[in-house]
């Protein structure tokens, strides 16, 4: 049985004429009460009492219609579907995120943007370490990923980088700095500290972001800790352990135990937000989501 068969059955049912159900149909009279009949041989039942002038459905029939209908009518939302995920306009898209990067407030608009211009998408979220998120972004189990580092160990993957953001230095509320009326300081005058890095398993990102910064100013950071999860090197700082430099997007978490300090444009290390992505990706949802970004990448101040 074919939906062609479908069709011609519920067009001549609703006209109760054969004659003017071909009219309707755009084809001729007698295949389609070739047609007819085939159908009610291929099920095995009579869907019309026929007549010498008329032809109206059997009690089978009229149910039958019913069943044929919800079948159509099934088909021509699976047709208007599959257009609008060919389009791009219904789909999913897997987003990942690294804790730092789901800080900044452009990830957040990005993904606003990409829901209000694509409402029929389904997005889904899930946060990881960097290495974690980029094998998964390589193994098609997410589409996308935000990433603080570059995906150079990662040949099959390319980036958008979508900002470059300041980072700041957590400081203890009675370190000497914190305490200081100035506004800004320099990276160098961190040379004696002791650091809280922070540093994700299998990650870049950050953690050598800042070993670099320190490099170029003459010194190599004294590292006390190396919490994983940004958050609990805000807790180290809280404590008085030690100070720890981070994404500027980090500010928001204030804390009465903690004074954050900007650097002087001469020293001041950034961190990138970059989108990861499969280069090899055809998924419409994906190449709607990355232009986007493209549009917000050149919209970012400098």
């Amino acid at each position: 049985m074919e939906l062609r068969h479908l069709r011609y059955f519920v067009a001549v049912a609703e006209e109760e004429h054969v004659t003017r159900a071909a009219f309707r149909l755009g084809i001729q009279q007698p295949p389609l009460s070739q047609q007819i009949q085939a159908l009610e041989d291929e099920l095995g039942v009579k869907l019309f009492v026929r007549s010498a002038r008329t032809i109206r459905l059997s009690a089978t029939g009229k149910f039958f219609l019913s069943e044929a209908r919800k079948i159509l009518a099934q088909s021509e939302q699976a047709i208007e579907r599959v257009r609008r995920f060919d389009l791009g306009e219904e789909g999913r898209l897997r987003i990942g995120f690294t804790s730092s990067s789901s800080m900044h407030g452009a990830t957040r608009s990005l993904i606003r943007a990409f829901r209000a211009a694509y409402p029929l998408i389904a997005v889904e979220i899930d946060e990881g370490a960097t290495h974690d998120l980029l094998c998964e972004v390589e193994q098609e189990h997410l589409d996308v990923a935000f990433i603080r580092s570059d995906v150079t160990r990662y040949p099959a993957l390319a980036t958008i980088s979508l900002l470059e953001e300041e980072m700041v230095v957590a400081l203890p509320a009675e370190h000497p700095l914190a305490i200081d009326p100035r506004e800004r300081i320099t990276l160098s005058e961190l040379r004696d500290e002791s650091f809280i890095l922070y540093r994700q398993i299998n990650g870049s990102g950050i953690a050598n972001i800042v070993l670099d910064a320190c490099e170029r100013e003459g010194f190599v950071p004294k590292v006390v800790g190396e919490p994983s999860r940004l958050m609990s090197a805000l807790y180290l700082v809280a404590t008085g352990i030690g100070i720890s430099v981070m994404p500027k997007s980090m500010v928001q978490f204030l804390n009465s135990d903690v004074v954050y300090k900007s650097f002087e444009a001469t020293s001041n290390p950034r961190v990138p937000v970059n989108i990861a992505y499969r280069k090899a990706a055809d998924s419409v949802s994906m190449i709607r989501f990355l232009t986007l970004a493209n549009e917000a990448r050149r919209l970012q101040p400098l």
